[in-house]
């Protein structure tokens, strides 16, 4: 479980990419990378990292589902994802 600290900076950096999105698109185009490095770091959307919606891990995210792997096998054991079962042969 990462700290809180971690998860908000995380937040906070998804709603920065999230409002600089179409300024970094017009000034990428027009190639004007003086401009571009003018906006905040944390508007380039390489600063954001996968991490699980539950506990906040990084390592081991499962994209499709939006959880980490831990989080997941917990839940698929539980039934608690539709269309998921644990494998048995």
């Amino acid at each position: 479980m990462s700290k809180e600290s971690v998860k908000a900076r995380q937040k906070k950096r998804e709603k920065i990419v999230m409002k600089y999105a179409s300024k970094r698109k017009k000034i990428k185009k027009s190639k004007n990378y003086e401009l571009l490095q003018k906006l905040p770091r944390d508007a380039s959307p390489v600063r954001l990292r996968n991490r699980c919606s539950i506990t906040g891990r990084s390592r081991g995210y499962m994209r499709k589902f939006g959880i980490s792997r831990i989080v997941f096998r917990n839940l698929a054991s539980q039934g608690l994802i539709p269309g998921v079962k644990k494998a048995s042969w």
